[in-house]
């Protein structure tokens, strides 16, 4: 494994097995050079190389003893721990945080869960499609007169999820620096999901919000911010918001009878279907050629493996290639001190062992 790097070097990170978004906090710390040991059971096997990357790894049984006591003592010398089991788990452990705290009171403690540490729905099992149902997130996206469409799990499980979790850390990790104490953070999706919805809450019921599926300016309802299928079968999208974006898509795109009444929301069905056809009449690569790197705000819908090919995620370095694996590379970036895609390695008791020497 190679050497730590990145403005996380030092910090000494306990994460314990489970999946979507736990490991995905542990990924983004351990990119930024946190010393990752991932606490997994025995004969639990890697089952996401990309997003399981850079973790020193140990297979403990959490219902001995001595698994425990290895816990605790990983625990005292740690400076955060991660876990994403249902509430009460780590307290029958004897992992829970009162314990773990009293022994070591700069401890991070991070719970990642979908619903939260209390509230009446805080044991039920439940998934990223749950937890972005009760929050208004999943209501808003679809066609009209349609279903929800799940979003994948991008909008609870990571950013509603690991990315708080992960901002979440810092900042106790921060805010740690002046009480030289530590705390819980209680992360759960409903709630980081609630906070990512702020922008919709802070309009009033107009173009951006409204009750109707697929009717509004951000979601599907605009002519100027859909995505449209081209002759080949491919697909792109546009942004054009702002007038001078949308003047300069009418202009290039050949249909300047579209110029006027772009806001105004009788005129979208009617529009998208003029720009429907016309988007068909033309590959994906020849429309490419007319309106990307301009100011329409326009851009291919590229598959995923596709995407790390596109010449500006190849000229941005996006991705790099790792153990015959391509990788999402690190992110943020930083002037002095970058983060780095590293290997994963059987030695977290080792790494364990260097920490209660004080290494």
């Amino acid at each position: 494994m190679t050497t730590s790097s990145g403005p996380l070097a030092g910090l000494k990170v306990m994460e314990f097995a489970g999946i979507g978004p736990g490991p995905h906090v542990g990924m983004l710390l351990a990119d930024l050079g946190a010393e990752v040991v991932r606490i997994d059971r025995p004969g639990g096997a890697v089952m996401n190389p990309v997003v399981e990357r850079a973790r020193h790894r140990v297979m403990v049984d959490l219902k001995s003893e001595e698994g425990v006591s290895f816990c605790r003592q990983a625990a005292s010398k740690a400076d955060v721990l991660i876990e994403c089991l249902r509430p009460g788990v780590m307290e029958r452990l004897g992992l829970g945080p009162d314990e773990l705290l009293e022994r070591n009171p700069g401890l991070v403690y991070a719970r990642m869960t979908g619903w939260g540490q209390d509230g009446p729905l805080a044991k039920a099992a439940g998934h990223d499609i749950n937890y972005i149902a009760i929050t208004g997130a999943l209501d808003a996206v679809g066609r009209k007169g349609e279903v929800p469409i799940p979003p994948q799990n991008l909008i609870g499980d990571f950013g509603g999820g690991s990315m708080y979790c992960a901002f979440g850390i810092l900042a106790a990790l921060y805010e740690r620096e002046r009480s030289g104490k530590g705390q819980v953070v209680d992360a759960a999706i409903v709630d980081g999901v609630t906070s990512l919805m702020s922008f919709f809450f802070g309009q009033r019921h107009g173009m951006i919000r409204t009750n109707e599926r697929g009717t509004g300016m951000l979601g599907g309802g605009a002519h100027f911010y859909q995505c449209y299928e081209c002759s080949d079968g491919k697909e792109i999208s546009l942004g054009s918001i702002e007038p001078q974006f949308y003047a300069e898509l009418v202009q290039r795109a050949g249909v300047p009878d579209l110029a006027e009444g772009q806001m105004n929301p009788a005129n979208w069905a009617d529009y998208a279907e003029r720009l429907t056809t016309l988007f068909k009449t033309k590959t994906q690569s020849e429309w490419n050629e007319i309106l990307e790197g301009t100011d329409v705000c326009y851009g291919p819908v590229v598959g995923l493996d596709d995407a790390p090919n596109h010449p500006h995620m190849k000229a941005r370095g996006a991705y790099v290639e790792h153990e015959g694996q391509t990788h999402p590379a690190p992110a943020p970036r930083f002037s002095r001190t970058p983060g780095a895609v590293r290997s994963s390695a059987d030695n977290g008791d080792a790494i364990v062992k260097s920490w209660l020497a004080g290494e």
